[in-house]
């Protein structure tokens, strides 16, 4: 779902990202993030804090905060015992004990950047506006170079009797900074709207829109307020042009049924605190996007304190959980998006995923049944719950919920190639092969060219089934030259190129494309196992053994491994041949050659 997106040097993320990663950074040790077991406090201090020193290194915060909790109980005036527990806090959403270590942090050093940007967020959280700007100056020595303590302070200025002028001043200073341009012109916008500026607002406003026309907050924001404006042609336009680039956004489809039925729009930020909320949450996604994630998490969690129903903050918060493979963490984000939010849908959704990738998959599929029960004409819900029956291998199961789906849609547009393309492999996997070719060509008809890795993974699905049934062979190979064209590094379609050559015969070229394969899918069983068919046929016996050993230890199909055994055992006999529904790439193992 895209969101925040916006460039942004280091240097602005000073007061979190240096001081967070050194104090739960750690080596690479495992943690414990098994949701069914509960998290057992140790004995002694050094146990404790060996357990949230593991638990820091995976950034597991929530089971870092338990730990450190109890070690410092045990040393309460250990300082790097507190700056740890600090960090810990902050990330786990623990406000309260955040804030009340950082008042002990600053007692003993008043210059510790991050204890006083919390306390900062706190105080401008109670309206205490003076205070904020003051810690701030006192945790940044630096803070006409530092983003996040300039805009804060703008923000603070603002809540000061709505001083505006004062609050823009403070923006600018960082007109220097060309990296900050946007979010410079973003946040002077939304302040000036918050003022009561509307005239510097609209110029802001545009100035933002007219850099990044792609970035969903900078064009909701400004619809929201030209829709206020009454010019609400001109805001439908500007979510429409978003709408073009990324269809069926949830939040601007929401907002443009608003426009066409002459709903009111509400302003994105209403007050200082939204408007701090704001700026948090989209340094939170700078800090994801540059793979930073503790620096995410504590941005976004100090942005929710903020604004607790802040729904973007919350889906990001849970993306970056879900990346960590936190997955009851994200889950438990994601619940807590507003029920009336856009977002909740995409949200529901990712909750039911969530529980497949937990292995969880009878939750998954009774989730996903009752939202299909409340939202029955959702097809992102049945096209989910399809998707989760394949992911199990319940290929019929799937077929029949992607059939729902495509009913749901009427007359199919390019967007909907992936729900063919779906319901396909479904069918072939359940040795309904009719039916999948059927879906497999519909799917290549709609795929647009401006998506080349779903045509090379579309061409690639529907050529390999043919090749592997000895099917139109010269078509097939032709459809594998140009999938290969689209996606070089793909190393399951080189896989289906090498196996088209050796169907051919043409043996020695075969070997020369499953080699490359290989290369680039070293773990795959099926390109292992083709590559050692290959070596047998020109005479590389050993390295045919060593490769058809190295399938059989890579997770092979159960009906595959019987195959390969005899192979190893007998080398390969000329009527030994792969059936298509015995060497097709299951929905786990195929990531790639379904387009993800």
């Amino acid at each position: 779902m895209p969101t925040f997106r916006l460039p942004l040097a280091r240097k602005g993320l000073p007061a979190i990202a240096f001081l967070a990663a050194g104090l739960l950074a750690a080596p690479a040790l495992a943690a414990n993030t098994d949701p069914n077991v509960s998290l057992v406090p140790a004995e002694s201090l050094e146990g404790n804090f060996l357990s949230a020193y593991v638990a820091g290194s995976a950034r597991d915060t929530a089971a870092a905060s338990v730990f450190y909790r109890e070690a410092i109980q045990d040393d309460p005036r250990n300082q790097e015992l507190l700056e740890r527990a600090f960090v810990a806090f902050l990330a786990s959403g623990a406000m309260n004990e955040a804030v009340r270590v950082a008042e002990r942090l600053t007692a003993r050093d008043p210059s510790n950047n991050l204890a006083q940007f919390a306390l900062a967020v706190r105080s401008l959280k109670d309206k205490k506006y003076a205070d904020a700007r003051a810690r701030l100056d006192k945790g940044n020595r630096e803070r006409a170079a530092d983003l996040t303590a300039t805009l804060l302070s703008a923000w603070t200025y603002a809540g000061s009797a709505k001083n505006g002028k004062k609050a823009l001043e403070t923006v600018d200073r960082l007109k220097k900074e060309q990296a900050f341009n946007q979010f410079r012109q973003y946040h002077a916008a939304l302040i000036a709207d918050v003022t009561g500026n509307t005239k510097e607002a609209e110029k802001r406003f545009k100035a933002a829109y007219e850099g990044e026309r792609n970035t969903l907050q900078v064009v909701d924001a400004y619809g929201r307020f030209l829709a206020k404006q009454g010019k609400r042609d001109e805001a439908l336009k500007v979510y429409q042009t978003f709408d073009e680039t990324v269809p069926r956004h949830p939040i601007v489809r929401t907002a443009m049924e608003a426009l066409k039925e002459g709903k009111p729009l509400k302003p994105l930020v209403s007050n200082p605190q939204e408007g701090a909320a704001e700026l948090l949450y989209g340094l939170g996604v700078v800090g994801n996007t540059q793979g930073d994630e503790l620096t995410a998490i504590i941005y976004l969690q100090l942005g929710l304190a903020l604004d607790p129903d802040h729904s973007l903050a919350l889906v990001t918060l849970g993306d970056v959980y879900e990346r960590l493979k936190q997955y009851e963490q994200a889950n438990a984000v994601f619940d807590r998006i507003p029920k009336d939010a856009p977002v909740r849908a995409s949200a529901d959704i990712a909750i039911g995923q969530n529980y497949e990738l937990m292995e969880r998959g009878d939750e998954a599929i009774s989730h996903l049944q009752q939202l299909m029960k409340e939202r029955p004409d959702d097809v992102e819900v049945v096209m989910a719950l399809g998707n989760v029956q394949r992911s199990r291998k319940k290929f019929a199961e799937a077929a029949e919920t992607y059939s729902k789906a495509i009913d749901l849609i009427g007359e199919p547009d390019k967007g909907h190639w992936i729900l063919f393309f779906y319901r396909g492999t479904s069918y072939e996997r359940a040795k309904q092969w009719d039916k999948a070719e059927a879906d497999l060509k519909k799917a290549l008809e709609l795929v647009p060219d401006t998506l080349p890795a779903g045509k090379a993974q579309v061409l690639n699905y529907l050529a390999y089934s043919w090749v592997d049934q000895n099917m139109n062979i010269d078509e097939a190979f032709k459809m594998l030259k140009q999938a290969v064209e689209l996606a070089p590094r793909d190393g399951m379609i080189l896989d289906s190129l090498g196996w088209a050559y050796y169907r051919m015969g043409r043996y020695e070229d075969a070997v020369r494309e499953l080699e490359k394969a290989v290369e680039l899918k070293a773990g795959d069983a099926t390109i292992n196992d083709h590559l050692g068919d290959a070596y047998w046929k020109v005479g590389r016996k050993l390295e045919a053994k060593f490769q058809w050993n190295h399938a059989k230890d890579s997770d092979p199909e159960p009906e595959d491994l019987a195959k390969i055994l005899k192979k190893i055992e007998a080398g390969l006999e000329d009527e030994v041949k792969p059936a298509a529904a015995e060497t097709a790439p299951a929905p786990e193992q195929a990531a790639s050659k379904q387009g993800g």
